[in-house]
Parts: C-alpha cells; sequence; structure tokens
C-alpha cells in the first residue's frame, strides 16, 4: 500500500493513506489476482478493509480501531507500530499414523470415541515370528476358529463415518481435525445415503419428497439448463421470460435460513481453500467434504451446481443480466447460498466467491463419491466379515468375543490337500521373510531353511538354483591367519658344526 504525507485539520500525518486510496489500491490487486479475478466489486474490496480495521491491521491516523467503521472518503487511516501477526497453527503433512482417527472394530463401536489415536503394536521378534507362522513349515501347534458376528447396519454406519473422517484428515493434512470440524454433528447414515442412495448421474435420490425442492423451482431449473428447449416446462415464452425464470430459482435459494454447505462445516470447506492450487488434491478434498453433508442439502447442491455450469456453458441462452456476464452473475447470485458463517458475514462473499468459481470449473467431479474412499470402506468390511485361526502361542487380537470354537491337534486330509495346493506367492514371500529377517540368528536361519525346503522343494529350488545362490544368504566367516615363521637374522652366514678345542686342562 502506497502511503505518503497527508493534511487534514491544519496538521500533517506522515506515512497514512486516505479510504478512497485503499479502497483503489486494493481492489485493482484482487482484480489481478487469480485467486478472485475481475470479478471482485468494489463494495467487497471494502467489506475486507473494513475487516482490516476490525482486526487492528490498519487503524485510523488516531489509533482507533475496532468499534470505527471504514469509509470509502478522504478519511485518513496508517498502519500500527506493531505487527498484529497472531501465530497460525502450522498443518503439517501426516506422517505417523497414530495421530488418524481410529477405525473402530464392529464389537466395540459403543466403547471408542470418535476420532481417537490408533495404538502401535510393537514389532516381532524372531521367537513370534517362528510360532506364528510354523504352519507354513510343517509344524501344526493346537489352533481353534474365531467366527466373527454379522455386521449390523450401525457397526457399518460407524465404520463410513470413521473411515472417511480419517480419509479427510490425510487429504486436507492435518494432524488432528479438531477446531476444523465437529464429528459429533456428524451423521453416519448421511454418509451411507449420499453415498448409495443415487440415481444413474449420481444425483441423491430422497426417500422424504417434502424436503426437495418445490414444483416449481425443479421446472424452472429445468427450464434453464435444457435453453432454449423451454417447451419441456410448459410454461409460456415472451420477452424476458428466461430473466424471470432465473428470478425465481435465485429467490429460492436466497431465502434458505442456511447455506447450502451448512454453518457447521463452514470450517472444514474453507480449509480447502489453501488447496485450490492443487486441483487434484482440492477435487478429493471436496468428494469427501461433500459426503458430510445432509442429503437434502447435497442434492440441491447438486442440481444448483448443475444448473450454473450448464448457464455459463451455453452460448444460446439470452443475457440475464445487462451488465454482467453470466459467469459473473452466476458467482455474485449464489455464491453466499452456498457457503457462509454464522459469525463472521462480511467476509464470507469473497471466501465463496472463490471456492464457487472452483466448484464451477470442476462441476463434473467435486460432488462424485471418491472410488478410492469406497473401495477402502469395502475391503474393510470384507475383512471383518471373515473367520481366523489362532494358534497356541502367538499374539492375537483377543478384545473380540467370539461364539463356541474347535480345538484341532492333526492335520486332516482336507487341510493337506490346502497346503499342497495353497497359494504360491505366499509361500514365496514367505520364504523372503525368512531370508531378509535380521533377528533370527544363522543357525536358526538355516535351519528354517531346511524345513522349508523339506516341505516346499519346487520353491525353494526356484529360489536357490546353484549352490553359489544359497551361499549369498549367510555371509562367510573370515578364515584365521595362521602366524607367519619369525626367522632371526644371523649376522654370520650358516657353518656347520665344528669341533673346537676343549680349555679343559
Amino acid at each position: 500500500m502506497p502511503i505518503r504525507r497527508h493534511w487534514a485539520h491544519f496538521r500533517s500525518y506522515d506515512h497514512s493513506f486516505t479510504g478512497a486510496e485503499a479502497v483503489d489500491f486494493l481492489h485493482e490487486l484482487l482484480r489481478q489476482n487469480q485467486n478472485f479475478g475481475p470479478e471482485v466489486t468494489r463494495y467487497q474490496t471494502l467489506q475486507l478493509l473494513r475487516k482490516f480495521l476490525k482486526n487492528h491491521v490498519i487503524e485510523d491516523v488516531k489509533g482507533r480501531f475496532g468499534k470505527e467503521d471504514f469509509e470509502d472518503s478522504g478519511h485518513l487511516y496508517r498502519f500500527p507500530p506493531q505487527s498484529p501477526l497472531k501465530p497460525v497453527p502450522v498443518r503439517l503433512p501426516v506422517r505417523d499414523h497414530r495421530s488418524l482417527p481410529r477405525i473402530p472394530r464392529w464389537d466395540v463401536y459403543e466403547e471408542i470415541a470418535v476420532p481417537e489415536k490408533i495404538p502401535i503394536k510393537p514389532l516381532m521378534n524372531s521367537e513370534s515370528w517362528n510360532k506364528r507362522h510354523s504352519i507354513a513349515i510343517g509344524e501344526v501347534p493346537e489352533c481353534r476358529l474365531i467366527r466373527k458376528r454379522e455386521l449390523t447396519p450401525k457397526h457399518m454406519d460407524q465404520i463410513w463415518k470413521s473411515m472417511t473422517l480419517t480419509h479427510l484428515q490425510t487429504v486436507l493434512g492435518l494432524q488432528s481435525l479438531d477446531g476444523v470440524l465437529d464429528a459429533k454433528l456428524l451423521s453416519p447414515k448421511h454418509i451411507v445415503h449420499n453415498v448409495f442412495g443415487v440415481n444413474k448421474q449420481g444425483i441423491v435420490v430422497l426417500k422424504n419428497k417434502t424436503e426437495d425442492l418445490p414444483h416449481c423451482v425443479l421446472s424452472a431449473m429445468k427450464c434453464l439448463a435444457n435453453w432454449p428447449n423451454g417447451s419441456e416446462a410448459r410454461q409460456p415464452m415472451y420477452p424476458g421470460f428466461e430473466r424471470d425464470v432465473f428470478r425465481t430459482v435465485a429467490e429460492h435459494f436466497q431465502r434458505l435460513k442456511e447455506p447450502l454447505l451448512t454453518f457447521h462445516l463452514y470450517e472444514i470447506f474453507v480449509s480447502i481453500l489453501g488447496l485450490l492450487q492443487r486441483q487434484s488434491v482440492a477435487v478429493e478434498a471436496l468428494q469427501v467434504c461433500g459426503l458430510l453433508l445432509p442429503p437434502a442439502n447435497r442434492r440441491k447442491l447438486q442440481l444448483l451446481m448443475r444448473l450454473m455450469a450448464k448457464v455459463c456453458a451455453n452460448p444460446s441462452l439470452p443475457p440475464l443480466n445487462d451488465t454482467i456476464g453470466a459467469r459473473t452473475l452466476m458467482v455474485q447470485t449464489f455464491s453466499r447460498c452456498i457457503l457462509g458463517s454464522a459469525d463472521e458475514v462480511d467476509l464470507d462473499e469473497l471466501l465463496a466467491t472463490k471456492l464457487v468459481t472452483f466448484m464451477i470449473d470442476n462441476h463434473d467431479s467435486v460432488l462424485k463419491v471418491p472410488s478410492n474412499l469406497r473401495k477402502s470402506v469395502e475391503e474393510h468390511l470384507s475383512h471383518l466379515r471373515r473367520a481366523q485361526i489362532k494358534y497356541a502361542g502367538t499374539e492375537t487380537d483377543t478384545s473380540m468375543a467370539s461364539p463356541p470354537h474347535s480345538f484341532c491337534t492333526q492335520i486332516s486330509r482336507e487341510f493337506e490337500l490346502q497346503r499342497v495346493s495353497g497359494s504360491q506367492g505366499a509361500m514365496v514371500e514367505l520364504l523372503e521373510n525368512i531370508i531378509q529377517d535380521k533377528n533370527m540368528s544363522i543357525k536358526d536361519k538355516k535351519k528354517k531353511l531346511k524345513q522349508f525346503q523339506r516341505s516346499h522343494p519346487d520353491i525353494y529350488r526356484r529360489r536357490f538354483p546353484t549352490a553359489e545362490s544359497e551361499a549369498v544368504v549367510f555371509p562367510e566367516r573370515p578364515q584365521r591367519l595362521k602366524p607367519q615363521l619369525m626367522f632371526l637374522t644371523l649376522k654370520k652366514p650358516f657353518q656347520p658344526f665344528q669341533r673346537s678345542w676343549s680349555f679343559r686342562a
């Protein structure tokens, strides 16, 4: 902001600026910024400067702020001598899975709060690993079959909610959803209905028709979306008819008591604004956040976004406004109907404009169900429905209640056939785990490899076709060097023994 000396009431004020100069400068700056664009109005710029004055980013020349109102006039303002900057929470990427919300097990649903940290299981040592995998190398200890109870709709809804919040936290790169989302206000049934209760176009189908848009509004939206085929709505055609139809739609959404993205989801949608530069990440975040909406708000948002996109891309539609284009008109008319806060009412329009503009550009994907989330939840539910075999002495989850189980002490014919015709890939992975286990001694590793070779000779032969390939697994022991003989150097050359004269008398 350019600052200079100004005179007011026969007194000069250095490093100051007028309200009109601030509006001119900031308005031009926002219009040139790619995150806002030329749709920003002068009134929106004035609202932003009032927000700056309220939060002491600027002050008047007498040091007043907060209760004062910023004016688009010659009134003088200045920057405070001390910066009003407050510490901003750092949003680091999630590197530790312990910070993610816990995915509850279906049988402990009532005892687990959401979100909760996941405890880390200790790493297995060689002894526990041998006990768990001893069946694959021919040693079958005492075992029991654990059958799981059937999942109830209540359990599946809770799993959908927990895994959706976990996925959202990962996409946003937040260490916690505290402060941006209250998980207690979210309904698991809404998430499940938004995923499965849709038609072929992916739009939510409501069970209670009274929650849907009025018939006149649906007809008006259908007329504008299918223009110039307006005869489908069976309404009379006259000059300016399309403007009256648009006014009907606009007045209905502007009379809503709550924006379509709801007040309690305001913070989580605002946090997505920082991801708009990374289009794919922002689209995925909007997809997940859209599942948290009530089905009736989500259906209205889907119909409205489809209408806005078709109006902006329809060159045959007559101008709906004499001064601004169709795209700008859509954004300015419906942005506050889509995103808004119950408290911060003077700055919401700029944030809503930025978000709605991005949603129009990506309307075909932002309100779809994320395929990777759906796949993850279905795989998790399938895993919970499987039965498990527990062997004596192994470390398995004992928190799950199970009906009466059976014990086995010997290998039956069916189990033997299953072991022989089992998955080759699992046996190969087991062999590699034995080879790569650094906690196992060389003696134990040789013993296990010999047992594996006797049980699965074909797989062992493919892994070690030659003796040299098998020797690579075990490091060679350094050979002991024999001590070298040390010869004494003689001063005189070696001479044969000669008898000398005796000194005896």
